[in-house]
This record gives C-alpha cells, sequence and structure tokens, in this order.
C-alpha cells in the first residue's frame, strides 16, 4: 500500500514562497496606509479651515472664533473630533483667535505619515516633511 501525502522538501519550499510574498507586500501595505493617514488628514485640516472662514464670512462678520473651546462647540462634527485628538496616526491641535487661526495635524511617527499638514487664516494649507 502507497502513502499519499507531501514530502519535507515540498512543504519547505510552500513555506519559503509564502514567506518571500509576506516580505513583498507588507512593506507595500505600511506604505499604502501611511499614504491614506497623509490624504486623510490633509483632508480634515482642510475642512477644519473651512469650517473657521465660513463661520468668518456668516456668522462671525470677519472675525474667527474666540477660542478652541468656541471652535469645538460651534462645530462638534468637525472641531469637536478633531482639535485636541489624535486620529488616523495624526494629533491634530487648533489655536483659535479672533482675527487668526492655526490648526495643525502632526504625525505620530514616520510609520503612520511623513508629512505634517498646517492650516492657516485665509484657508491656507501648508505642507511640512516629518520629521
Amino acid at each position: 500500500m502507497k502513502k499519499r501525502g507531501f514530502t519535507l522538501v515540498e512543504i519547505m519550499i510552500v513555506v519559503a514562497i509564502i514567506a518571500l510574498l509576506a516580505a513583498i507586500a507588507i512593506p507595500n501595505l505600511l506604505g499604502a496606509r501611511r499614504t491614506a493617514n497623509e490624504a486623510a488628514a490633509k483632508a480634515n485640516i482642510k475642512t477644519l479651515c473651512t469650517e473657521a472662514e465660513t463661520y468668518a464670512a456668516g456668522t462671525g462678520n470677519g472675525a474667527y472664533y474666540a477660542d478652541e473651546a468656541t471652535f469645538k462647540t460651534a462645530s462638534p462634527a468637525a472641531a469637536g473630533s478633531y482639535c485636541g485628538a489624535t486620529k488616523g496616526g495624526y494629533t491634530y491641535a487648533c489655536t483659535m483667535l479672533p482675527g487668526s487661526y492655526t490648526l495643525t495635524a502632526t504625525p505620530l511617527s514616520v510609520n503612520t505619515g511623513t508629512k505634517k499638514y498646517t492650516g492657516t487664516t485665509g484657508a491656507q494649507i501648508l505642507e511640512a516633511t516629518y520629521p
């Protein structure tokens, strides 16, 4: 009676092929995640800038929110969720003054992002390489 099955060499070859494919795929996945984090951070800063500019153009009569607490209260979906929070590998900070504002998104590490985004008065978004 003949036994059927795989030899040790065949199993080792399959394991080596899987390890090779994993070694190629994992860095690409990490790069894609970093790129997605950066795109999300830039979009979030743009949303926060738009909210500040909309307030100044309408309700604020040319003035921006007086402080971060007012910004967070008036815009809980945007500012309330992001100002002072860490999301998607980025830490967000909001500095609101009646005549200006600065909104920043800083990556937690180079694994989560390589760009720092700053939104300033007039909805200007600046991009800097991190660190």
